[in-house]
């Protein structure tokens, strides 16, 4: 049954913490820091932060592709442009916008944690309980969730999938245009 395997051992708990805290100093630090370069390698820190809880999560493609794109691909190019640029120590000015955009992260803040809690979760374990779903069916996800994933960008999400590759594709010419100018 789900919730009753290694999800719920004390060890998982603990790396949680330290994958949550790790991640909440690290993006706090990205928006801190003056060096751009430094925030550069914590805003990479809390991506692998992320990508660690997705393991936790059992969503290891979601891991991989994490790791892959933004710590790897995503990340090598704001390091590269940090690079390329003049003045990297000295950072971003500070502007008189500073207590209004406070207040404006604040109140979203207030407002994503309200949605989360007012939310009605859709929970595995009673859909199990009221057979609207068999736990073969769950665990069948759990164990192998790469072609799960595959059938539905294939079948369902086929538009989502199409629109992601050319977003991806944009990001590659912008990047090989942006080498070709320097």
């Amino acid at each position: 049954m789900i919730g009753q395997g290694t999800e719920a051992s004390l060890l998982v708990d603990i790396t949680f913490w330290i994958l949550a805290v790790s991640a909440i100093v690290s993006a706090i630090a990205v928006v801190q820091i003056r060096d751009l370069f430094r925030a550069a390698l914590f805003l990479i820190m809390t991506l692998m932060a992320v990508a660690g809880m997705f393991i936790l999560l059992r969503a290891e493609f979601l891991a991989a592709v994490q790791v892959l794109i933004y710590v790897g691909a995503i990340s090598v190019l704001i390091i590269f442009a940090i690079l390329m640029t003049g003045d990297v120590e000295e950072g971003s000015p500070s502007h008189s916008m500073r207590i209004p955009v406070a207040v404006l992260a604040t109140l979203f803040g207030a407002l994503a944690i309200f949605v989360s809690v007012s939310t009605d979760w859709n929970l595995l374990e009673p859909a199990i309980a009221a057979g609207e779903v068999s736990a073969d069916a769950v665990e069948g996800v759990y164990s192998n969730t790469i072609p799960v994933i595959a059938n539905l960008l294939i079948r369902d999400f086929v538009l989502v999938f199409e629109v992601a590759s050319v977003l991806l594709l944009a990001a590659v010419i912008g990047a090989l245009a942006l080498i070709r100018e320097g």
